[in-house]
């Protein structure tokens, strides 16, 4: 049987999956499908977009802007698979003020480790100024 949450979860992957295909042009294929299969991008886009009405980047920061916060700094990667892997604090969050959502929820159930990092490692190396 298929709980609330699942139903909800499976109807955004299902959602931000019909996104995908417009993305992947000129972009690393593998990286977005699994940053689509884990339910990265229900939250995230890689360039910042619109606005919600609050004035804020909806819901998660565009990850062009996650690696222009983090660019040159040491353990950025280990801290930030980290972080995808068992979420964020929202009282602690580093993006408060900048976007929608509060928190990451914990992905350890949607996204392996070694995923984790190796999707971390593309958005850290993603250039600010230029799409990729």
């Amino acid at each position: 049987m298929m709980t609330p949450r699942l139903a909800l979860l499976t109807a955004l992957l299902a959602t931000a999956g019909a996104a995908c295909p417009a993305w992947a042009d000129g972009r690393n294929d593998a990286m977005l499908k699994l940053a689509n299969g884990s339910g990265c991008l229900t939250c995230h886009h890689i360039e910042p977009g619109a606005k919600g009405p609050d004035g804020l980047a909806q819901i998660g920061p565009a990850w062009r802007e996650v690696a222009l916060k983090y660019k040159g700094q040491a353990g950025a990667e280990a801290k930030l698979t980290q972080t995808v892997l068992a979420g964020s604090n929202p009282y602690e969050s580093h993006w408060k003020g900048k976007v929608s959502g509060l928190a990451m929820p914990p992905n350890a159930v949607a996204i392996k480790e070694a995923d984790a990092k190796q999707l971390v490692k593309w958005i850290l190396g993603l250039d600010a100024a230029k799409k990729s």
